[in-house]
């Protein structure tokens, strides 16, 4: 199978790993990962709807963290955006598993175990950059 037929991109693309799978329908060329509750989450999914923009959210709680795009996610925001060590989830857990995030693996096993700690919302766009956060000029900036 090539990689056009698996969704695979061929290589690096606006700092995009090789191998992340797209996981945007075609009618959507946005994706906002991250969780309903989520007050950020929230101004992000309507800042996007009042400005026409067709995406799909990826619900962390029912759909789980995607663990394909995560490389690609760390290489191109780095472990120390995407984990929100400001939030309750990083302050609730115990000291030893704080002190333990060091690098993109203990940051990877963090965020699959515990899907809250990661800031939201991160955003695959449909030039293929990512972002992590909502301010509306920066999502202006993306469209």
């Amino acid at each position: 199978m090539s990689r056009s037929q698996t969704g695979l991109q061929p290589g690096p693309v606006n700092g995009i790993m090789a191998g992340m799978k797209n996981t945007a329908t075609p009618s959507s060329s946005v994706t906002v990962f991250g969780i309903p509750n989520c007050d950020t989450v929230k101004k992000a999914r309507t800042w996007l709807t009042d400005h026409a923009v067709d995406y799909q959210f990826h619900d962390f709680k029912k759909q789980g963290v995607p663990a394909d795009l995560l490389p690609g996610w760390l290489a191109t925001i780095g472990w120390e955006t995407l984990v929100n060590r400001k939030g309750t989830t990083w302050r609730k857990l115990d000291e030893a598993t704080r002190l333990a995030v060091v690098d993109d693996a203990s940051a990877t096993a963090l965020m699959l175990a515990n899907p809250s700690v990661i800031k939201r919302p991160v955003v695959a766009w449909a030039n293929s950059s990512v972002s992590v956060g909502f301010t509306p000029e920066a999502f202006a900036e993306r469209l």
